[in-house]
């Protein structure tokens, strides 16, 4: 198919090469000049604009900050003409950031009043997975729609899921990202325990891995330097999956708790530690570095 991509992260960039790996013809546009010649050298057409970029388009792909950026792209802004308004009626477009539920209804219901279908696909399992190929997408859709975009998914994910409506997506994927800070946290909180008692952490991961703390971040991402190769915390935590980016998907996940008084302790719990851990200079840092706020100063 004739896809035009549209952000070239850590996440999207590999996103969009296997796209290219599949036998997509693929244009692509980001604000950061490098990442389209990155992907230009790896098969992708570069575009100077999303407007070039989406000419001929069947399917258009967003992995972008926020929902902002993607109401900007898809009907214009001061400096940008509108998406949607330079392509013929019946194009897919597929949002695969994570924003707000309500934005995501709203993108939805503003394309398909122009003639477009839409589909929100937040996405879980970090630059690993999206390098791997084997990412979870969460699809918020019409049945229909979200029929026409699962082959797109699958070629660059392994589990594809049908979350509900248009918004089902975004709300499934703020919890298991709310989910996914408390294991992070609880589970740096009880490594650092067990150094200052003199365990080695390599052997208290294992003790916990075949027990009944066993959770993903063990398995795959631990968060003590030294005990897992090829994760961010044995490479001072560079890469990966950025604490502000947490701190986002938190902030969502507590605006969708006010508006349905959901009882969420654990979760504002961890958004006060994440938001605490970016205000002492991490924000930059992946998410895992939660584990250096327990260490004893």
């Amino acid at each position: 198919m004739n896809i035009a991509f549209y952000g070239l992260g850590n996440m999207g960039a590999s996103m969009a090469k296997n796209l290219v790996t599949a036998g997509h013809s693929v244009k692509v546009y980001d604000l950061v000049e490098s990442q389209v010649d990155m992907l230009a050298s790896f098969g992708a057409t570069a575009c100077a604009s999303a407007i070039e970029a989406a000419v001929d388009a069947d399917v258009i792909v967003s992995m972008l900050p926020a929902g902002k950026h993607v109401e900007a792209l898809y009907f214009g802004s001061d400096t940008a003409p509108a998406l949607h308004s330079v392509l013929p009626k019946g194009v897919l477009f597929v949002d695969c950031s994570t924003i707000e539920s309500s934005t995501a209804k709203s993108i939805g219901e503003k394309l398909m009043l122009n003639g477009h279908s839409f589909v929100d696909a937040p996405v879980s399992g970090g630059v690993a997975g999206a390098a791997a190929g084997t990412l979870t997408f969460i699809v918020g859709g019409s049945d229909a729609d979200f029929a026409t975009a699962k082959p797109i998914l699958e070629d660059m994910g392994k589990n594809i899921f049908h979350a509900g409506a248009i918004g089902a997506g975004q709300v499934a994927k703020i919890c298991n990202n709310m989910l996914l800070a408390v294991l992070m946290a609880g589970t740096s909180e009880a490594l650092q325990l067990g150094i200052d008692n003199g365990l080695d952490p390599k052997v208290m991961s294992e003790i916990m891995l075949q027990s009944s703390g066993r959770n993903w971040t063990l398995e795959l991402y631990n968060p003590c330097p030294g005990v897992m190769d090829s994760v961010p915390s044995s490479n001072n935590y560079a890469g990966g999956f950025m604490v502000d980016l947490m701190n986002k998907d938190l902030s969502l996940a507590m605006s969708t708790a006010n508006n349905h008084q959901s009882l969420v302790p654990m979760g504002s719990m961890a958004k006060s530690l994440f938001q605490l851990h970016s205000r002492s200079g991490n924000g930059k840092l992946d998410f895992s570095s939660i584990f250096t706020a327990f260490k004893a100063k």
